[in-house]
């Protein structure tokens, strides 16, 4: 069930004025649209995310647009106007990176669910499931986090005509695992002008996290990658020598290894962290480490990769809780704004509605948390 934030109060009781784009980011963001009445599209679109109570169908959002034909308008400007989302995507990247100060990239998967298997990119995610799966790429600090980019898996069937030339599918589009879907979403955000390169942090279920942070290694992308407990590692002799170099399970390297942890604190309280050498022995050709936290107690820890060269465990396990601000938000201001409603099956659809919905997030969430722009 979403959660909706309650609006800010100021300290008389009165709630703070509705979220609004300002008319000076909308110009910056929607500058590289050649025309003005798209423009202007992209605004009234943006004010009905915002605006327009329950879900944000094409229908809903058409009554900020003028005319009889007012969802004609919009259903044409979403899903047949040429007009390129990459652009305002970046444009919005440089912006929050201003406005926002990101501590990471977080890296999210996500199913969305839908009602039956017609709209883009559906199939099958369990046994009574339709859903979409996404990947989306959130610019992450611990106060707020906005989604920037997205990727959405196809499953062959919709590579396949007629569904392909139906849904307007690009000819460069791919069906690929979950893993190459993160990899093209890291590989985009890093290909932005303008753009600090921030560690990269993936928490992602049905991924091979050590193969996933060998490639991201490759690249020079600085990352920090859940791994799951029965990932195979082995410890780096070249740092600790008297040690043996067959396979282990992560979390067996975590609990044998009890003379590498101590207490940190991250900013949320005391907890008791170790950073272990470690390498694969297919995916990673270099060290990494392998970060482990008993955040409560002495269970199970959670256990991560990255290849920090100076580690400071207490900024590492910060990092770590960005994921959870990125779930929170995807739940209080993007389901809010309607990022998961596109029921459409245009693939260039879903794109610009899943852009602007983006902008109505930051939108939202800087206003939420009293961010100016």
């Amino acid at each position: 069930m979403n959660r909706h934030v309650s609006p800010p109060v100021h300290a008389a009781g009165n709630a703070l004025p509705r979220p609004v784009l300002d008319a000076g980011l909308g110009r910056h963001l929607f500058g590289s649209m050649p025309r003005a009445e798209q423009r202007r599209k992209a605004e009234q679109y943006v004010r009905g995310l915002l605006d327009q109570p329950g879900r944000k169908t094409l229908r809903n959002i058409a009554a900020q647009f003028d005319g009889n034909a007012a969802q004609q308008n919009v259903h044409h400007f979403i899903s047949a106007s040429p007009w390129d989302w990459a652009p305002v995507r970046h444009a919005l990247a440089r912006h929050v990176q201003h406005a926002l100060a990101p501590e990471a990239w977080v890296v999210r998967p996500t199913v969305i669910p839908k009602a039956g298997p017609h709209s883009i990119g559906v199939d099958p995610q369990g046994p009574s499931l339709y859903g979409q799966q996404a990947v989306g790429v959130w610019m992450a600090a611990s106060r707020y986090a906005v989604p920037v980019d997205w990727r959405l898996r196809l499953s062959g069937r919709w590579l396949e005509d007629p569904l392909r030339e139906r849904a307007n599918i690009p000819a460069d589009a791919t069906s690929g695992t979950l893993e190459q879907c993160v990899r093209e979403a890291v590989a985009g955000v890093e290909g932005i002008d303008g753009l600090l390169a921030g560690p990269v942090v993936v928490d992602a279920e049905e991924i091979d996290g050590p193969a996933l942070a060998g490639r991201l290694a490759s690249r020079g992308t600085r990352f920090l990658v859940r791994v799951p407990a029965d990932a195979l590692l082995r410890l780096n002799r070249a740092k600790l020598p008297r040690f043996g170099d067959r396979d282990r399970t992560a979390a067996e390297l975590a609990a044998t290894l009890p003379r590498l942890r101590r207490q940190v604190n991250p900013g949320d309280g005391p907890t008791t962290a170790a950073a272990i050498p470690v390498t694969h022995p297919e995916a990673l050709r270099r060290g990494m480490l392998l970060v482990g936290e008993w955040r409560n107690g002495p269970g199970d820890p959670s256990l991560w990769l990255t290849n920090a060269d100076a580690p400071d465990l207490s900024s590492l396990l910060r990092l770590t809780r960005l994921p959870a601000v990125v779930a929170r938000d995807f739940t209080d201001i993007s389901a809010r704004v309607g990022v998961t409603d596109f029921a459409g099956r245009s693939f260039p659809g879903w794109h610009r509605h899943v852009t602007l919905a983006s902008v109505a997030h930051h939108v939202l969430a800087a206003h939420t948390h009293g961010v100016v722009g």
